[in-house]
């Protein structure tokens, strides 16, 4: 006999930019929202009984409206989304809301040699997540993140000494380029006092670290790169990494009567090597839902 498991539902990718015009020069809020919506709605799936079921434009038209109703939480995503998680699970019969949100950078634009007020760049360096769950009965869990950010050094990486076998092939080194593109989220065990302050210290601490670690492989910086995030910001209980590798091979210039010192590579999008992993306290709780059901990282 079957039965219905778990089901949500709501409206996905909710792009809304807010121009903040209270202030000179103006300031841009870029967004894109998705909201999950879970609870007692069996009945629109096994009976077509839609009494019970939030409309997704009713989703959509309450991001829209919150970006100029919530006011200057719109300007940090784990503010702006709190404030539309605790709207939502008062709905009665929503149990649990799920806020997703991408947040895209903007630059001020030069002109007469000076930063240009009101006009600006969309800036391509990297994404700001963020992902606020809560549930009816007040439970809150937020996480911070980043995508999209690329990074490589171009020495002070080896990779050598690894098991083989009949199919290996990879040769070992002592000298390669390493890159990667980040992808991570981080959860507050402790929300800090400001959001915004506190992602920046992250940033700059996972690049940092990046930087400055004489990696032996990637697995080994991802973990050095977690243990300054945890040192820089006290109230993160654990962070999430995703780094492809991003392959440079070096191209054999002899057939053109060139050398190549480790200076012309070919850069290769796929296949790729995929590290993945966790950096936690020892002594915080298990996040529960801070992170998607299912999706480690």
């Amino acid at each position: 006999m079957p039965v219905l498991g778990h089901t949500q539902y709501g409206k996905a990718e909710v792009r809304v930019v807010r121009i903040h015009r209270d202030t000179d020069p103006h300031e841009i809020s870029d967004h894109n929202v998705s909201v999950a919506l879970s609870g007692d709605f069996a009945d629109t799936h096994l009976s077509g009984d839609n009494s019970r079921v939030l409309t997704t434009d009713a989703v959509k038209n309450t991001v829209n409206a919150f970006a100029k109703e919530a006011g200057d939480a719109v300007r940090t995503p784990e503010l702006f989304g709190l404030e539309l998680a605790r709207h939502f699970t008062g709905v009665p019969q929503v149990e649990r809301v799920r806020v997703r949100i991408e947040t895209f950078p903007w630059r001020r634009l030069d002109h007469a040699g000076r930063p240009h007020p009101h006009a600006f760049a969309r800036d391509g360096g990297h994404v700001r997540t963020t992902t606020v769950t809560r549930t009816a009965d007040g439970g809150e869990w937020v996480t911070s993140g980043v995508k999209g950010l690329v990074v490589l050094k171009s020495t002070d990486s080896e990779f050598h000494t690894f098991y083989t076998e009949r199919y290996t092939t990879l040769p070992e080194t002592t000298d390669r380029v390493m890159a990667t593109e980040v992808t991570s989220q981080w959860w507050h065990a402790e929300a800090p006092d400001d959001f915004d302050a506190a992602h920046a210290r992250v940033i700059e601490a996972m690049t940092s670290a990046f930087a400055g670690h004489h990696s032996l492989a990637l697995q080994q910086t991802l973990y050095e790169m977690g243990v300054q995030v945890l040192a820089a910001q006290p109230g993160i209980g654990e962070i999430r990494f995703s780094l492809p590798n991003k392959h440079h091979f070096l191209l054999d210039l002899s057939p053109f009567g060139l050398k190549n010192p480790g200076e012309v590579f070919h850069a290769d999008d796929r296949p790729y090597g995929l590290i993945e992993g966790t950096v936690r306290r020892d002594d915080t709780p298990d996040p529960g839902l801070a992170f998607d059901p299912g999706q480690a990282w």
